[in-house]
């Protein structure tokens, strides 16, 4: 979580510019070479992982973390938070490290949380699944 919190604040430009920090969470992912108008809540994901040398899904698709790691039933600090984005049965979604549940919210630390790296909140019944690690 200290890399994640590291990167606090990195965020996208105005058009007609790029954050080169989010080209570079890119690099590790199926979209080696995009900008930062390309979604890259996935691509900060697994950069954040390849930081403390444990291996992502290399993939920007933040569904793709579904299939990651293990499945745990109860989130804790610091797994992986998938959400469903506009259809349940959809190939979009959002991805981010887990922080807390408050009420129906649940708080994440993710990139491209409002076009930057902070944390952020959302309904509770969005979460697809939570996933941590799986051990060596």
């Amino acid at each position: 979580m200290s890399v994640a919190y590291g990167e606090l604040g990195v965020k996208s430009l105005p058009e007609g510019s790029s954050n080169a920090r989010i080209s570079e969470y890119h690099h590790g992912t199926n979209i080696q070479g995009y900008d930062d108008k390309a979604a890259w809540c996935s691509s900060f994901a697994n950069w954040v992982l390849a930081q403390v040398d444990i291996k992502g899904t290399d993939s920007a698709l933040a569904r793709s973390w579904l299939d990651w790691g293990n499945l745990i039933d109860t989130p804790k600090r610091g797994c992986i938070v998938i959400l469903e984005r506009e259809d349940p049965n959809g190939w979009q979604g959002h991805v981010g490290f887990y922080l807390r549940t408050e009420g129906d919210r649940i708080f994440l630390l993710g990139g491209n949380q409002l076009n930057e790296v902070r944390e952020h909140h959302y309904d509770l019944r969005t979460v697809l699944g939570f996933r941590w690690p799986a051990k060596p």
